[in-house]
């Protein structure tokens, strides 16, 4: 069945009229007062997942499939998700879309380009950052130091050669060293995702660090006078891109910082806009429940309406084959012993959210090859741990295959959330990094390198020392060592390096071996790209 225009779609959410622009095929953007007011707040849903092996473990598939779910059992459904980043799309991943029955329309447009909004983000990086050299180039005001600057320029393609250059070589600029970053890990991004409204976002972007003086003077976007002319790149990235799945339930998408490298949520806007106009929501944060859901718990929702009523944490057979022991090669295939030493890495997580007070619902995402007895043992395990895990089969199936599941949250959601976040309470950056890595990576706290100690010095000298860490590590592994797989114990978080974000508000740690500019792997995914017959294939 076709689905029905996008704006008939904004209208079963009752959204203006007036602040709806269809941008293209099956979408619309969503300007600032579409919400009609005076209605509950919606019920949120957190979806994430156990460490995954490179495939991915198919979260968002899981999150629209949960979201077809509830909407067949007749609640009133608005999904958010990020943007996919063409990175992951060119490179090893794959597009950012859903799969099989559960995926947003149009998929292909979704995946490449969209609206623009990732492009728009780069941009205004990277003006930034011209500004920054333009400074450099005429002596200022300010007068940056060459050695000082800090705001990387970033692209939305995995492209290893630009993680480390050197600029200015042919006398037109000042030579310094430099690094490119991917889109989804600049600051301009999650500034973006993390502001409530344009005046927000100003406010951010005014605080955005470019560099210091020889004097270690901080220089922001603000000294350099290109925070308007940032604001006006972003005037139309600011609203959210209403699709919907192939069921017709709503989707808003919006924002797509990575969760391995930054905080991994959609915006705070199309959330709380969801919230506004439906009575559930499912949003999705990126990874193991380690990475992009300590980061939503912690970095997103002081600043949404409400906190997640139930968080669902999405588990494969194959995922955990991969963490008892088998080679990548080898998780297809039915091995009920592995599954079994492979379950502590879901117990970890699953133990980790009932720490924080949130109900818990496991959703196994079920493959064909999947074994009886893996099945059973895994639910078994789950039972153990006091939470429900329900079988699900929404890519072959759509939201039908999602019923139980939706049935389970809704259980879930009628027992109460009280959210006890760990470190809040803990006396400096270091105890609240450790704090956060003992309860969500089972490490026995956190160590800053002698550099990082350095930053964090830096930062307090600013003012800036009471934000909140935002951990980039690996997602293969609960460690920052991506060999080390299941649940292990008895080790150290080394954070490496810190950066200072003060526009999205928070100080980036970086445990070990962990770059923020992907590299296109052997066999790229974009040698299955193409358009035939005016058709996007491949993506």
């Amino acid at each position: 069945m076709p689905l029905s225009s996008i704006t008939t779609a904004a209208s079963r959410l009752d959204l203006a009229p007036h602040a709806v622009h269809p941008w293209g095929p099956g979408r619309a953007k969503i300007e600032p007062g579409a919400a009609p007011g005076g209605r509950a707040v919606g019920r949120l849903v957190l979806v994430s997942a156990l460490s995954p092996t490179p495939a991915g473990e198919g979260k968002t598939v899981t999150t629209i499939g949960l979201a077809q779910g509830l909407a067949r059992r007749g609640a009133r459904v608005c999904a958010a998700l990020r943007e996919p980043s063409m990175a992951p799309v060119f490179g090893i991943k794959g597009g950012g879309a859903g799969g099989g029955r559960c995926r947003i329309d149009p998929a292909a447009d979704v995946n490449l380009h969209f609206t623009g909004d990732l492009h728009a983000v780069g941009a205004a990086h990277n003006l930034a950052a011209a500004a920054a050299d333009h400074a450099l180039h005429f002596g200022g005001p300010p007068v940056l130091d060459p050695r000082g600057v800090v705001l990387p320029r970033v692209l939305d393609i995995g492209d290893r050669a630009l993680r480390s250059v050197v600029t200015g070589l042919d006398g037109s600029g000042v030579p310094r060293q430099a690094s490119f970053e991917v889109t989804a890990a600049s600051e301009v991004m999650a500034a973006l995702c993390l502001a409530r409204d344009a005046a927000d976002l100003r406010r951010r972007l005014d605080r955005l660090l470019v560099g210091f003086t020889a004097d270690r003077a901080p220089v922001t976007a603000q000294d350099l006078g290109v925070t308007g002319a940032m604001m006006a790149m972003l005037r139309h990235a600011l609203w959210p891109t209403l699709v919907q799945t192939l069921e017709g339930v709503p989707v808003l998408v919006h924002g797509g910082p990575f969760a391995n490298i930054a905080h991994g949520a959609n915006s705070v806007i199309a959330t709380r806009l969801a919230c506004e106009v439906a009575d559930w929501v499912v949003t999705e944060a990126g990874f193991g429940f380690d990475l992009g859901a300590q980061k939503f718990l912690h970095l997103v929702t002081p600043h949404l309406h409400a906190a997640p009523e139930v968080v669902v944490i999405v588990a494969t057979a194959r995922a955990l084959r991969w963490h008892g022991g088998a080679g990548l090669q080898a998780t297809g295939e039915p091995a009920p012993d592995r599954v079994a030493r492979g379950l502590d890495n879901l117990a970890h997580h699953v133990q980790a959210a009932q720490r924080v007070g949130v109900p818990v619902v496991v959703a196994i995402n079920r493959f064909p090859t999947d074994a009886p007895d893996e099945l059973a043992e895994i639910e078994r395990r789950c039972a153990a741990l006091g939470v429900p895990a329900v079988e699900a089969t929404h890519f072959a199936d759509g939201g039908a295959g999602a019923e139980r599941l939706a049935e389970a949250v809704e259980g879930a959601a009628a027992g109460p959330a009280k959210l006890r976040l760990p470190g809040t309470d803990a006396e400096g950056f270091e105890a609240r990094l450790s704090a956060i890595s003992r309860v969500f990576h089972g490490s026995d706290g956190a160590r800053l390198s002698p550099r990082a100690a350095a930053v964090l010095r830096r930062a307090e000298a600013l003012g800036l020392g009471d934000l909140p860490p935002c951990i980039a590590k690996t997602q293969y592994s609960l460690s920052a060592d991506r060999r080390a797989r299941g649940a292990p114990t008895g080790f150290t978080l080394p954070i490496d390096d810190l950066k200072i974000n003060a526009a999205a508000g928070f100080l980036v740690a970086l445990a070990g071996d962990i770059n923020r500019l992907p590299a296109l792997p052997r066999s790229p995914a974009f040698r299955d790209i193409d358009l035939v017959d005016g058709e996007v294939t491949g993506a």
